[in-house]
């Protein structure tokens, strides 16, 4: 059965670890680098985790058997109504067994009780399973698109879902 546990410092070796794996998997789903990130400090990912439990942001391991996905959310800077979930992924392994679903749905909860009434996202246009996945949880496309940083023949398509 899969659980989640929360980022906090203490799991700031494991956010390496799950961060880093879904680098190299997936690495046109996210707006860093593996080569980038794999510089970091024992000391950046202490900050990074610790950047991740603040009344403005959070972040979810799923663990079942070892760390096997991750889901991070920030409040929009700008509209503190809007929650950004950001660093989604699930090892290929756990892929349709509902754990991506239980990080969504634990991030939307989140942002509903910090007051937020819409849920967004960016997503690659080369990323077909995860643009359906987040379709089947009830997330639209805005018309919004901006290149994606790391690949100009890619685009990003935002999404969002209202969560009042």
């Amino acid at each position: 059965m899969v659980v989640l546990h929360q980022i906090t410092s203490p799991l700031a070796s494991s956010y390496k670890a799950v961060r880093l794996r879904a680098l190299q998997d997936t690495p046109s789903a996210f707006g860093s680098t593996y080569a980038r990130e794999s510089q970091f400090t024992d000391a950046d990912w202490q900050q990074r985790a610790a950047n991740l439990c603040t009344p403005r942001s959070i972040g979810y391991l799923a663990h079942e058997e070892d760390y096997c996905g991750i889901a991070v959310s920030f409040l929009n800077e700008k509209n503190p109504q809007h929650a950004e979930l950001r660093s989604m992924w699930v090892a290929p392994e756990q892929r349709r067994t509902g754990t991506g679903r239980l990080l969504v749905d634990a991030i939307e909860s989140w942002a509903r009780s910090c007051g937020a009434h819409t849920f967004q996202l960016m997503v690659t246009s080369g990323n077909l399973a995860a643009i359906s996945f987040y379709q089947r949880l009830g997330f639209t496309p805005t018309g919004h698109t901006e290149p994606y940083p790391n690949d100009p023949a890619l685009i990003e398509y935002e999404m969002s879902k209202s969560i009042v």
